[in-house]
Order: structure tokens, then sequence, then C-alpha cells
């Protein structure tokens, strides 16, 4: 059975954090991801947070930018992590969102370099390598971790363009791919990270609202849809037989909230989990079967607590099916 996941969405109060990831491991989801948007919270210490608070659920770190933290450092979090909570943690690196980079000066000039050298170098930490690597940023001079895990934690890299989906099917154990995520964008993911038709790990984020009214369940799915028409959502929305469609309607919408609230049903359908739990269990169907090896819905529209057990009405037609 696909694993599901969910978010635990970055403006979820503080003190209703943990409360939210002890549920999210009650009603059985497989993963918790925590989300590292500038600027909520930090990943490192929501997700020490999580596993504390929780005995089995694998958390995952979704994702941290590889400009914000040294590798060194960031591998010595995370074996941290890993030895603390074994076989738990699925960390994702990626290149942050520019504009929130750029505010921070920790935009680089080239981000797949600095993406490929992180990944690189942190993934022989994790394995107890001592290692000496001279990049053009990442620079490391016989550094090893005195206490490196057991066993590695998978390393995923978390971006979307073509040149970046080449490097992780490259450099990392898998992608982890924002939302919207359809079979189509999959398909051209697939191409790009395993271009010989190997395996190669796929981790999707999915807008979502599960209830019995088709209506209602879109409705909420488009308040997480609005961002989607920004210029950085492109490639997910380039493969699409209503691409074109798509660009008309967001340069005409005055605002994101009018531009989703102008999205066709059937446009909904495809970008987001939506529907009663058969029909969302089906769409999770499609989504596997296009490669997609697991799945993190993202709740939508009003209180997380409440969505979040709304969402997990999906798990039991998910492993019937």
């Amino acid at each position: 059975m696909i694993p599901i996941g969910v978010v635990a969405p970055p403006d979820l109060p503080a003190t209703e954090f943990i409360a939210y990831a002890k549920e999210a491991e009650w009603l059985g989801f497989n993963q918790l991801w925590i989300v590292e948007d500038c600027f909520f919270r930090g990943g490192v210490a929501q997700a020490g947070v999580a596993l504390a608070s929780t005995t089995t659920i694998k958390v995952g770190l979704g994702i941290l930018p590889a400009g914000a933290r040294n590798a060194a450092f960031a591998a010595l979090e995370i074996a941290s992590l890993e030895n603390l909570f074994p076989d738990r943690l699925i960390v994702g690196v990626g290149h942050g969102m520019p504009d929130w980079m750029r505010q921070a000066g920790a935009w680089p000039a080239s981000p797949v370099t600095l993406l490929n050298e992180y990944i690189v170098t942190l993934k022989r930490l994790l394995a107890g390598e001592k290692v000496t690597y001279a990049g053009t940023y990442v620079n490391l001079d016989q550094v090893a971790l005195e206490s490196p895990p057991r066993v590695s934690p998978p390393v995923l890299a978390g971006v979307r363009g073509p040149r970046s989906l080449r490097a992780s099917g490259t450099v990392s154990d898998g992608t982890i791919l924002a939302e919207p995520v359809t079979p189509e964008y999959v398909k051209v993911v697939r191409r790009l990270t395993a271009p010989e038709g190997g395996s190669h790990r796929i981790v999707a984020y999915s807008v979502s609202a599960i209830d019995d009214s088709a209506d209602a369940a879109r409705e909420r799915a488009r308040t997480g849809l609005r961002w989607i028409g920004d210029p950085e959502w492109a490639p997910h929305i380039e493969p699409l037989p209503f691409a074109r469609e798509f660009a008309d309607l967001r340069q005409r919408a005055g605002s994101r909230e009018e531009f989703a609230s102008q999205l066709p049903d059937a446009w909904v359908d495809q970008l987001a989990l939506v529907g009663d739990p058969q029909t969302a269990a089906a769409r999770v169907a499609t989504l596997e079967k296009s490669g997609v090896t697991d799945l993190v819905l993202i709740p939508a529209g009003g209180a997380p607590r409440t969505r979040l057990a709304e969402l997990a009405r999906i798990l039991p037609e998910v492993r019937r099916s």
C-alpha cells in the first residue's frame, strides 16, 4: 500500500503542534511532514519535537533549503535525530523559495550546483565517511561525524525544474514534489529523474479536502490552490491539456483568490485530492499507478485538526484497494 502522509501546516499554532502530531499518528497516517517555510518555524526543531512526541510515525523534513545551513552542521543535526529515533526520519533538501532566500542573503548564483554539492556531501557524511571536498559552495576538510547513524536516513531533493530534477535523479534517494501533482507531471518527472526507466522514489504533496459533498470539498481545495498560478508553479501545469487556458485565467484574474474561485471543477479534480473517501481513494490509486511512491496530504480550508480527521477517512479505503 502506498504510504499516506499529512503535512503539519506551517501556520499551525505552536500550542497545537504536539497534539496535531500525536493525532496524525493515532489516526493511522504513515508519515508526518514538517514544512520549513520562511519565516514560520525551523524544520529540524519541529522534527525533533514530532519524533519525541510520537512512537511509530515517520517524520519528513520537507524541505531544508541548502543555502540555509552548512552541510556539515546539517549532517550533525540529522545524524542526531536519526540516532535518537532510528528509521523514522526522511530528509528533504531543496533550493528554498528564491524570494525568501534572497531576503536572508542565502540565494546562490547557481542553485543547482549548490544542491548537487550539498546532497553528495551530506549523504557521505551520514554514511560515516571522512569527507574532504572542494566545491563551488561546499568546502570540507577531513570532516567526519563522531556518531554517524547506523543506517543513513533517505535524503530526497525537493525540486521542480528540469535541471534540478535531473540532478535529483543523479544524487538523491528520491524527489519531493510540491503541489499540485498530476499523473501528467509525474510522467515528466520520471523521465527526468529516471531516464533509463529505473525506480525512483517520488513523494507527492497534494492539496486535499475530503467531504461527502464534492462541491464543499472543491471549495475548500480552492483555498489551497490559490498560489499555483504564480510563475514558479509553471512546471507542474505545462504538461496538462488545459495549460494554455490555465495561464489565460491567471492573467485575467485580479488576485490569487479570484483566480482560485474561477478554477473549473474539472481542473480542481485534477489538481487536488477532493471528494468523498471512495472518490479520493480512486485518485490515490491513479497517482500511485503513475509512479508516486508516497502521497502527502495538505489539509485545505478551516481548522487543521478538524481537517486532519476528515482526511483520515480515506485511509481505510486506500488500504482496501
